[in-house]
């Protein structure tokens, strides 16, 4: 009966919302910080950190937007590793690997968040409860539906984009004052080199990192075959011109040895006190407060997404699969969110946790992009609407290998060791629920 049909999640998302979404995912509080440290390692060069950042992070966009066109559903990188291997332990990871980088990064923006905003309530209100109840009107947003939390999304993103429109504008007298080239090495080019750029490319590679968000929005997509590779690669673009405008504008303003000087300020507030020393102070630290709730609130749709869809392909327990017949949202899903989040919150300080799902996030991209090749290889795939050349997926494979390389060649192995007890912790789940067979 027509009565009984279960509910599914509203195609509400077009190109713009879409576009909008994938830059507030991806521009966030760190960027400023990030234009620091890599000015530090490029001096006035650093727009070619972000460039090759940039071309390093296309590669894998431009796989999961030729995914997005083949398979347009929730938890399209677990899938895509499902169809490919049809290995549901594989598949289970790599889902898991990206729900957990969410989770942290969620977590982790929880108490930034409550930090800042601590002192306004007198100190006496403790971190950990603020911290939870900014979780809880997160979660209630993504509940209410995906139109309402689109909207919460675009004025944040107005917001944190605002800033840096802000910044460029006040900056923009300044351009063409220093040498675009010079680096902490020489001048005129002299200690410009392919080593150097693909130092801070490393380094800034994480400021792109989002991206692949957008992927578990296409059962929400309007015509996602079309709209989600559009999309995917449209906000990568924007975001690159927003990045290496801003970082031309930061070293025509401050000279680059000093906005890699923490003890000076912070890029931001360096920048501002000598191109805008009329702004008030604290302007930027509300704007940091938009950026942290846009990304959390990101981050909670993602995982609630994935979650939901991995439940539809038989990877987790069906009931993660249901949507609210009101709202149209994952609900069960949400509020799992919430509980593991919360715990997460009150476990303290977990930037070491961050650290090695970032790591894991990499080795889940390197994954989808071989899988990929193996579909596109495989004789009869159904293919879709955007198709890229194999050595695109093959290139972005490399490119993470080599960016995983670059964090265990650093010689810390606390965030390896820490993915790998995720790892482990995810494999006893995995026998413990033991999933059903999926259909793809």
């Amino acid at each position: 009966m027509e009565g009984t049909k279960e509910p599914t999640l509203a195609r509400n998302i077009g190109l713009l919302g879409l576009i909008v979404y994938g830059v507030g995912d991806m521009v966030g509080a760190g960027i400023y910080g990030t234009t620091g440290v890599a000015a530090g390692v490029m001096g006035n060069a650093v727009w070619l950190a972000f460039l090759g950042a940039m071309l390093a992070a296309m590669l894998t966009g431009l796989s999961y937007a030729s995914i997005a066109s083949r398979y347009p559903r929730a938890a399209g990188a677990a899938y895509v590793v499902q169809r490919a291997f049809g290995v549901r332990y594989v598949s289970y990871v790599v889902g898991l690997a990206v729900v957990a980088s969410g989770l942290t990064s969620i977590a982790t923006g929880s108490r930034v968040f409550a930090g800042i905003v601590g002192p306004w309530f007198g100190g006496v209100v403790p971190v950990a409860l603020l911290a939870m109840a900014y979780l809880l009107v997160l979660s209630l947003v993504n509940f209410r539906g995906i139109t309402e939390s689109l909207w919460a999304n675009v004025v944040c993103t107005v917001v944190e984009v605002g800033g840096l429109l802000f910044v460029i504008a006040v900056g923009a007298r300044f351009w063409g004052t220093v040498d675009y080239f010079e680096t902490p090495m020489g001048v005129h080019g002299e200690g410009l080199t392919l080593s150097l750029v693909l130092s801070g490319a490393v380094l800034t590679f994480y400021a792109f990192v989002g991206f692949e968000d957008l992927l578990n929005l296409s059962e929400e997509t309007k015509r996602p075959e079309r709209t989600m590779p559009l999309g995917i690669v449209g906000a990568l673009l924007v975001v690159t011109l927003l990045y290496i405008t801003v970082s031309i504008t930061a070293v025509s303003v401050v000279p680059f040895a000093q906005l890699a000087d923490v003890k000076l300020g912070a890029p931001t507030e360096q920048i501002i006190a000598r191109a805008a020393p009329w702004v008030p102070p604290g302007i930027f630290t509300v704007i940091t407060l938009f950026a942290v709730a846009n990304t959390g609130l990101m981050n909670n749709i993602m995982g609630s997404r994935l979650l939901y869809g991995m439940a539809r392909q038989g990877l987790l327990p069906a009931a993660l699969g249901r949507v609210h017949a009101t709202r149209r949202s994952p609900h069960v899903a949400i509020g799992v969110l919430f509980v593991v989040i919360t715990v997460l919150i009150l476990a303290g300080d977990i930037a070491a946790l961050a650290s090695a799902t970032s790591l894991l996030l990499l080795t889940c991209f390197l994954i989808v992009n071989v899988a990929l090749l193996v579909l596109q290889r495989r004789p009869g795939e159904a293919r879709g609407r955007f198709e890229i050349p194999s050595i695109v997926p093959a290139l972005g494979a490399l490119v993470c290998a080599g960016l995983i390389g670059s964090r265990l060649a650093t010689g810390d192995w606390r965030a390896p060791v820490i993915a790998g007890a995720i790892l482990l912790g995810i494999t006893v789940l995995f026998f413990v629920t033991r999933p059903r067979e999926t259909t793809v």
